[in-house]
């Protein structure tokens, strides 16, 4: 009889949890941030990786624009949004004093898009500090993984929303 209870358990979560992963794509709502100091060309490399289907949601209710980050017809189009986004919503410290992000660009790696950027001329770095509220206008769930690497040394922390800053001090 025990068994029977656990099996019919085992399968009533099974078609539950089915039914609720189908009509959410993903529950969890994360960013990651890394910013690389490159001490041989006084940058900082910074790189932000987003749920896709987020990030476009985000970019459709904020610019009231049509958003498809992966056609390649309105690539300069997009571009531009997701310049836009990163810039208000992304901004970093160096040293105590604030920095100017220069965009690269995004691509597209599965379901995830990644998106990058620069800080030139750090000719030496003793801290950062990271100010993110990537997609905190869409989730109040929003968590921020945000990773500092300088040398050998990695610093790594999450940000809850409403939180939005690490500092690293090297």
């Amino acid at each position: 009889m025990h068994l029977l209870n656990t099996k019919f358990v085992t399968i009533f979560l099974a078609f539950a949890l089915s039914g609720f992963f189908k009509s959410s794509k993903h529950p969890l709502h994360v960013s990651t941030t890394e910013v690389n100091f490159n001490a041989k060309d006084k940058t900082l490399e910074i790189s932000a990786k987003i749920f896709t289907d987020d990030f476009e949601s985000v970019l459709v209710k904020l610019y009231k624009q049509k958003t498809d980050l992966s056609n390649p017809s309105i690539k300069q189009k997009m571009d531009e949004l997701v310049k836009k986004y990163l810039i208000s919503h992304l901004q970093l410290k160096a040293n105590g004093k604030p920095v100017a992000l220069n965009y690269i660009g995004f691509e597209i790696d599965h379901e995830a898009t990644n998106i990058y950027l620069e800080v030139e001329k750090i000719p030496a770095l003793k801290s950062v500090e990271v100010n993110d509220t990537i997609l905190y206008d869409m989730f109040e769930d929003q968590m921020s993984i945000v990773h500092i690497v300088k040398a050998s040394v990695r610093k790594s922390t999450k940000i809850l929303y409403p939180d939005k800053s690490f500092t690293a001090n090297f």
